[in-house]
């Protein structure tokens, strides 16, 4: 039930208030100088709230874009361990930007100018931040936003829907050819660091990350079978590596003189519990080995790359390297051009066979 009163402001200037009073709701009021204003506001509430959209919007009026980050910030965060840190910062970023705003209030427009912002900037180490980092932070806040309107019911819909992201750049592709290769491993196993070669070689022999190696546990490790299981992954899921050949057979010697007291396969020696920190060894040998322009993480590149050159489909790119999609594998496309026009002649054979 609505009702209209009208009444005279203090400069003598007519005011009218509405009220709207449902059954099962909470009553609401506005006031508005002209009459027509105060009626179609009515209709339109009256409307909203039979529809189940009116109190959406009331809460995103209510709540600022800084209480929504906080408790983002207290009540999901903290289900993401490996992202906290890094999406904490980038929420706070949005937080000294919007964070006063209203929700209702926070529009694409809004965002955009934010996002150029971030394009434009610096990153803490005065470099120019690139369109993944941008991204990154819009991820954030969009996650956020979803909490906001599929839990919280805080708002009806999230205004990131409508804001572009910056194109990222294509994935670096390094890898090691067979000269570079050779170089390397002969300047790992001369390295005064003993465990080093065995892990460039693991790392080139399956794919697995940095910090996945460091993980590793022996009980996570069946030399019998040549397989580890990896507990901990980037995208949060168990996965089994496959350890054949010249590598199982180093892990194999590897573990008859391997240290009781540490669980690690490669533990640091002054801190058992820890994993060893190969970061200086391992530039020793890449300046040793003369090459230039490579990292470790390359590693786990020169192990795909040398996979889709073999022959590997996509999606066995993607098992090997434990991708949930086929969109980070695609960046090594082009080296399996030759497997490729292989299965395509294959076909055109089937085809037409031997006509001319």
């Amino acid at each position: 039930m609505a009702n209209i009163k009208e009444r005279l402001a203090k400069d003598g200037t007519k005011r009218f208030t509405c009220d709207i009073r449902l059954k099962g709701y909470p009553p609401q009021r506005a006031t508005f100088k002209r009459k027509t204003d105060a009626s179609k506001w009515v209709q339109d509430t009256e409307s909203a709230i039979r529809e189940g959209r009116h109190f959406k919007t009331t809460q995103g009026k209510k709540y600022t874009l800084a209480d929504l980050i906080n408790r983002y910030i207290k009540d999901v965060l903290p289900t993401k361990p490996k992202q906290q840190a890094v999406q904490k910062q980038q929420l706070e970023w949005w937080c000294d930007k919007l964070g006063v705003y209203v929700l209702a209030e926070i529009t694409p427009a809004l965002i955009v100018e934010c996002r150029d912002e971030l394009l434009a900037g610096q990153t803490i180490r005065n470099k120019q931040r690139t369109p993944a980092t941008v991204v990154r932070y819009m991820a954030a806040l969009s996650h956020a936003f979803t909490i906001a309107v599929n839990e919280w019911q805080w708002l009806d819909d999230t205004p990131m829907r409508k804001v572009k992201k910056p194109v990222e750049s294509r994935g670096r592709v390094r890898f090691l050819d067979n000269d570079e290769r050779a170089k390397l491993l002969a300047a790992c196993k001369e390295s005064p660091n003993k465990q080093l070669y065995i892990c460039v070689v693991l790392a080139l022999a399956t794919g697995m990350r940095q910090g996945e190696l460091m993980g590793l546990q022996w009980r996570d490790v069946d030399l019998k079978n040549g397989v580890a299981i990896l507990h901990e992954t980037k995208n949060g899921e168990r996965r089994l590596v496959p350890i054949t050949g010249f590598a199982l057979e180093l892990l194999r010697d590897y573990s008859k003189v391997k240290r009781i007291d540490t669980p690690l396969l490669f533990p640091s020696s002054i801190k058992p519990q820890q994993p060893i920190e190969l970061k200086k060894s391992w530039n020793n040998a890449i300046k040793k080995a003369g090459i230039e322009g490579f990292n470790w993480h390359d590693l786990r590149h020169t192990f795909a790359s040398y996979l889709a050159m073999d022959g590997a489909t996509h999606s066995e790119l993607a098992d090997a390297m434990g991708h949930k999609s086929l969109t980070m594998v695609k960046r090594y496309a082009h080296l399996s051009n030759e497997h490729l026009s292989n299965v395509v002649a294959s076909m055109n054979h089937k085809i037409f066979g031997g006509v001319a």
